[in-house]
């Protein structure tokens, strides 16, 4: 039958063979998937690991991503998300109902706790804060359904005792997440971490950090062992209509290759930096969990096993420094940029006030106001001479 040709446009007459071998993985674009046939389209279940039935579910491209993302974490399942908060969001809707309690660390990264709070106040969920360097501060009831663990915390980088508070947790029957984007799955295996091989139920990494490695794609993954808990997580993954951009997932995947030679580069970098900074007279802290007097870091030793650590410092300048004068230093930095996130090409400085951010006493934490370095790809001797011009902005120290 003779076509139009705008019908033929559309169905085309010629099709080039699809598959070929190539380095990347081929890119697919897709809302609706073509089923070859009813048998196709009745016979598949959303529970197949590989179901291609919609856009939103999948395709070769997201599913080649989540699996490598799995991989590299030590998991067996992974769903991708918009964003690294995305998907903490999608595992609190998931696992939390009214009147649920859910404990948070004192220093987990503040959206999350954020979202929790917003739970909180809208569906009557209790949130709970909890030492990260003192099991005994956390005490569930028999309410308690999720904890919510980070290594190393968020800005102040304290690493916890992340064996005691996984035994305890899971002595309560209760679910443990582990925000693992400081780890990225190369610090440590966050399914099995100590010689008693023990595991956290699940995994949340923003792939915005390192996995993307450009710091211009935004992506988040959820990780599992459990192929029950993955299931529960996939339906709520649905309902919700999380999906992520094939173009996006394939800039991620063509990242990986590289993901672990950049983590390795930028945490010998940092800790060239830290022994720099330790030396400077401006600072009353610096917070690093490979430096011994850094909180946590025997737990850090016991599971980082290889010396890993992500390209974070922070620093705490001495309180006579008012915030007129840190925001003059973050103003005089050239090569450090003001932005948020990190595990890109370009080093990073942001500024903290600590009043805001915590509920508990930490009395390992000086007084003073916190800057974080975010390390890039940049020469560490380059970055060093960055923050000692900068600090020679800064005139002698008054109080306002």
């Amino acid at each position: 039958m003779k076509k139009n040709p705008q019908t033929e446009l559309i169905h085309a007459p010629r099709k080039a063979p699809q598959f070929i071998s190539t380095v990347q993985p081929p890119l697919f674009r897709a809302s609706t998937i073509i089923f070859e046939d009813t048998n196709a389209l009745f016979n598949r279940h959303w529970t197949d690991d590989y179901d291609y039935s919609y856009g939103t579910h999948g395709t070769p491209t997201t599913f080649t991503l989540a699996d490598n993302i799995a991989q590299i974490e030590g998991g067996d399942y992974c769903l991708l998300a918009p964003s690294g908060l995305s998907a903490i969001n999608l595992v609190n809707s998931c696992f939390l109902a009214h009147e649920d309690e859910v404990w948070v660390a004192d220093n987990i990264y503040g959206p999350n706790m954020e979202h929790l709070r917003n739970l909180e106040t809208r569906y009557g969920i209790s949130v709970k804060v909890y030492n990260p360097l003192k099991v005994d501060s956390f005490q569930p009831t028999n309410k308690a359904k999720l904890i919510w663990l980070e290594a190393a915390g968020s800005v102040t980088l304290e690493f916890p005792d992340l064996v005691n508070l996984v035994k305890k947790a899971q002595a309560h029957n209760i679910l443990t997440a582990l925000d693992n984007t400081w780890g990225a799955g190369l610090a440590f295996n966050a399914f099995d971490f100590s010689d008693q091989h023990l595991s956290v139920d699940l995994t949340v990494h923003a792939l915005t950090k390192y996995p993307s490695g450009g710091g211009d794609i935004l992506m988040g993954s959820v990780v599992t062992v459990d192929k029950n808990l993955h299931h529960q997580l996939f339906r709520m993954h649905a309902i919700q209509g999380i999906s992520i951009s094939g173009d996006d997932a394939a800039q991620v995947q063509r990242s990986l290759a590289s993901m672990r030679v950049r983590y390795e580069h930028q945490s010998q970098s940092t800790l060239k930096l830290l022994g720099w900074l330790k030396r400077q007279k401006e600072f009353v802290q610096v917070l690093h969990p490979a430096d011994e007097s850094s909180a946590g870091h025997h737990y850090w030793k016991e599971i980082c096993h290889m010396g890993q650590s992500a390209g974070l410092v922070s620093v705490i300048f001495k309180p006579d420094y008012t915030l007129s004068a840190i925001r003059k230093f973050c103003d005089a930095l050239q090569l450090f940029k003001l932005g948020f996130s990190w595990g890109g090409p370009v080093s990073l400085v942001m500024l903290y006030n600590l009043k805001d951010m915590r509920v508990l006493e930490h009395t390992h934490l000086q007084q003073g106001l916190l800057v974080r370095f975010c390390i890039g790809l940049e020469h560490p001797d380059d970055l060093i001479q960055d923050i000692e011009n900068a600090l020679k902005q800064l005139n002698t120290p008054q109080r306002e």
